[in-house]
């Protein structure tokens, strides 16, 4: 299994980020530019669902911003 990119620290993360939600952050931590090899079930990721639960009560509508260059026209899609 291989990942491209993660979103930790990422800018829109606001008021939580991936290893919020998760009871076992070390398997999300890079070591040396890599993730460890998981020694649990599927990816080894324990997700806190009381935390998951308590973050839905306060949920937002995100939406991706449009961000437009200086002649109007879209620069990312």
């Amino acid at each position: 299994m291989a990942i491209q990119e993660m979103s930790l620290g990422i800018h829109y993360n606001v008021g939580a980020d991936l290893l919020s939600f998760v009871m076992n952050p070390e398997v999300l931590t890079p070591v040396d530019g890599f993730l460890p090899i998981p020694t649990g079930p599927g990816l080894g990721v324990e997700i806190d669902e009381g935390a998951v639960r308590e973050a839905d009560k306060d949920r937002h509508r995100w939406r991706n911003p449009i961000w437009r260059l200086k002649d109007g026209s879209f620069a990312e899609w």
